[in-house]
C-alpha cells in the first residue's frame, strides 16, 4: 500500500474544508430565510389585524 503524499493529503483536506464550509453556508442561508419568513408572517398578521380593527372600529 502506497503512502499518501503531502500534495494528495493537502488536496484532500482542502476538499473536505470546502465541503464543510459550504454546508455551513447553506445552513446559514436557511436559518436567515426562516427568520425572514417568520418576520413576514408576523407582519402580515399584524397588518390584517390592523385592517380589521380599522374597518370595525368606533363607528358613531
Amino acid at each position: 500500500m502506497k503512502r499518501i503524499s503531502n500534495i494528495h493529503r493537502g488536496l484532500l483536506l482542502l476538499l473536505l474544508y470546502s465541503v464543510v464550509t459550504s454546508c455551513d453556508v447553506i445552513t446559514g442561508i436557511f436559518k436567515a430565510g426562516m427568520g425572514f419568513g417568520i418576520f413576514i408572517v408576523v407582519a402580515i398578521i399584524i397588518g390584517i389585524a390592523f385592517l380589521i380593527f380599522r374597518i370595525t372600529g368606533n363607528k358613531k
